[in-house]
């Protein structure tokens, strides 16, 4: 059974440090407004507490993607693994993409006049290495796993203020921050 490979975002374990971003960042060399990782805090709305928590976002990589379904001239594929890579090269920057993504992966470079995203390090997964967001994390909130042997009880794949788009699968886990316990203290 081909592997299903995909991020796990651990909103536990997540600083807010930007490490991540900064590491796909220097791996690709983006134009500055380019960024395919982005550090989202989490609203009071979703996390009412004093400390922060986060999400840490990139590419998807749905089981049924828009950007495949929405490209004109096929420049995004999907890979054994899941992985959907989008191929620069034949890009028209038509924006459908852009559009069509509920996550907002895809993202318009107006000095190349194509869209880019994340296409999760698959020349260094070929290689056996892991994604540059992945091996740079300091705290290891960001994983890369395999849905197909994955088990963790408390992983959801859509956390409140994530697009809740079952149609579409993205297959991005997460594991949501702990309230604090309330301390009582006792006379």
């Amino acid at each position: 059974m081909a592997k299903r490979l995909a991020f796990y975002v651990n909103s536990e374990l997540c600083i807010g440090c930007r490490t991540c971003g900064m590491a796909c960042k220097n791996q690709y060399h983006q134009e500055a407004g380019v960024v395919w990782r982005q550090l989202y805090p989490l609203s009071e709305e979703i996390y009412p507490h004093r400390d922060s928590a986060f999400y840490s976002l990139a590419c998807n990589h749905c089981d049924n993607p828009c950007c495949l379904a929405g490209c004109p001239v096929g420049a995004y594929t999907k890979r054994e693994d899941g992985i959907v890579v989008h191929h620069p090269e034949v890009c028209i920057g038509c924006h459908n993409c852009v559009r069509g993504c509920p996550f907002g992966a895809p993202r318009y470079n107006p000095a190349t006049h194509t869209a880019q995203k994340c296409s999760l390090c698959y020349q260094r997964i070929d290689e056996g290495k892991q994604p540059a967001c992945v091996q740079a994390c300091p705290t290891e909130a960001l994983k890369l796993i395999d849905l197909n042997t994955f088990q963790d009880e408390g992983t959801v794949q859509f956390p409140p203020g994530f697009p809740n788009r079952p149609d579409i699968g993205s297959s991005t886990r997460f594991k949501q921050p702990k309230q604090p316990k309330l301390v009582r203290r006792t006379a």
